[in-house]
């Protein structure tokens, strides 16, 4: 990783704001294509901000990262993945298995940070501490200015920063993003013998769902690396927990989990066991937003990918799979550099087939939240 410069200037270069999932996916592609890249993050570090522990990534988010990483990469990838059973079981609140959902491209479950890790390898341009306050764009590139007073420049600018994008902000001042009305309380058990007695052979899935009262639910889902654990949720509507966001980001470990388990009280004693199991250290809570589709717009030399776009609920496992599979997508559409892409319309058509992509799981997402989770419905 570089020390940064005052200002930097990527001639016939991409400069990617985000190093998330999709952001990196997209640099690693670019490296392969030899299209020069530069990636800019907001967070101090890949550590600083939790965001989960567990990632499906499916038949398209492995062909992506297939496309992109050098054969060492993808192995280890490979190695560090665990494949589950092929099924979402769905139990209730006393653990009563109520329906097994063949999951046929069950792929793999993989460490978030592990993943993260993976493809941050071989990139030697990538700068954290770098909160992007604006860009500028002419005919021959696209300036953007960091908090920090530095400056990066380059031929394309795409924005890989997340739900909160201050490059769709600017971009798409029309794009609405709403809060689903569904809170989750996330942490992570370290599977030691003890452990491993309060999950069924058949909780080895991709997901499994435990279902109770009040659309309050419990998701576990194992992990191999770097060692085993299953991570686990309790997804609930924001009225059951009667706090504001920040009150909610305020909480310790030890106050979200007293706070779960109040959610489980009467449930099956090994669900709450489970919830009683997190490694405190681990807990965070999340507010669950989603994108609200919206029509193509005029492409031009500022583009974007992942939830930067297309944010959506975590409930039909898309969200991760659609932003590799843009990272891919869109290093194949500058892989013959970025001005030719913009004056053959190579990034329009990608952004045509990525909202296209992006939106159908946007629907499949709030579709699954609605019946499984009480999320709201998606606006129109």
């Amino acid at each position: 990783m570089s020390v940064p410069s005052d200002r930097a200037v990527l001639e016939d270069g991409v400069v990617v704001i985000g190093a998330g999932i999709g952001g990196l996916c997209l640099a690693q592609g670019l490296r392969r294509a030899g299209i020069p890249c530069a990636v800019y993050e907001r967070d101090a570090s890949p550590e600083a901000r939790l965001q989960g522990y567990r990632l499906h990534i499916d038949g398209a988010g492995t062909g992506a990262l297939r496309e992109v990483l050098p054969d060492e990469l993808y192995d280890r990838f490979l190695d560090t993945s665990l494949r589950p059973k092929p099924t979402v079981p769905l139990y209730d609140d006393q653990l009563a298995l109520q329906s097994v959902q063949e999951f046929p491209d069950a792929g793999f479950n993989v460490n978030r940070m592990t993943l993260r890790h993976i493809l941050l390898s071989g990139l030697d341009d990538v700068r954290f501490g770098k909160r992007l306050t604006h860009y500028e764009n002419d005919a021959d590139g696209v300036t953007a200015y960091f908090a920090d007073g530095t400056s990066a420049r380059g031929r394309v600018l795409v924005g890989a920063d997340g739900v909160n994008s201050p490059v769709r902000r600017r971009l798409l001042p029309h794009a609405r993003i709403e809060d689903t009305g569904l809170r989750q309380l996330y942490g992570k058990i370290p599977l030691d013998d003890e452990a491993r007695r309060l999950f069924d052979d058949e909780m080895h899935a991709v997901f499994s769902m435990i279902a109770g009262p009040g659309r309050t639910m419990v998701g576990v889902a194992p992990v191999a690396h770097p060692e085993p654990f299953m991570t686990c949720s309790v997804g609930v509507r924001r009225e059951a927990i009667g706090l504001s966001e920040d009150e909610l980001a305020g909480l310790s470990g030890a106050q979200l989990q007293e706070l779960a388990l109040k959610l489980v009280d009467g449930w099956h004693p090994r669900v709450r066991a489970m919830v009683a199991g997190w490694a405190l250290e681990t807990v965070f809570p999340l507010v669950i937003r989603t994108s609200v589709p919206f029509s193509p717009w005029d492409s031009g030399r500022v583009t974007l990918l992942g939830d930067a776009v297309h944010a959506m609920s975590p409930a039909a496992g898309a969200g991760a799979n659609c932003a590799l599979r843009d990272g891919a997508a869109l290093a194949a559409a500058l892989g013959e550099g970025p001005d030719e892409a913009v004056a053959g319309g190579t990034i329009a058509a990608y952004e045509e087939t990525m909202i296209a992509h992006g939106f159908a799981a946007v629907r499949e997402s709030a579709a699954n939240g609605h019946q499984f989770l009480g999320q709201d419905p998606l606006p129109v």
